[in-house]
């Protein structure tokens, strides 16, 4: 019976290891750059000296490359 069960779910048609890693990824970035873009909002409302000077500071770097 058990063996019957392993051979169903083994040929279900399942998505690819790879795929399923891939999508797995690009939802976490998602979530995850949702949650930096608000972080970042609620930097400039409660603290907006210091976003103000860490938007210039990586401008500048962006501008000045080594």
């Amino acid at each position: 019976m058990s063996e019957q069960r392993g051979r169903k779910s083994a040929e279900s048609p399942r998505k690819s290891e790879p795929e399923r890693k891939v999508q797995d990824r690009t939802l976490r970035r998602a979530v995850f750059l949702a949650e930096l873009a608000e972080a970042k909002e609620l930097r400039k409302r409660v603290a907006p000296r210091k976003a103000r000077h860490a938007e210039l500071h990586a401008r500048l770097l962006r501008t000045f490359r080594y």
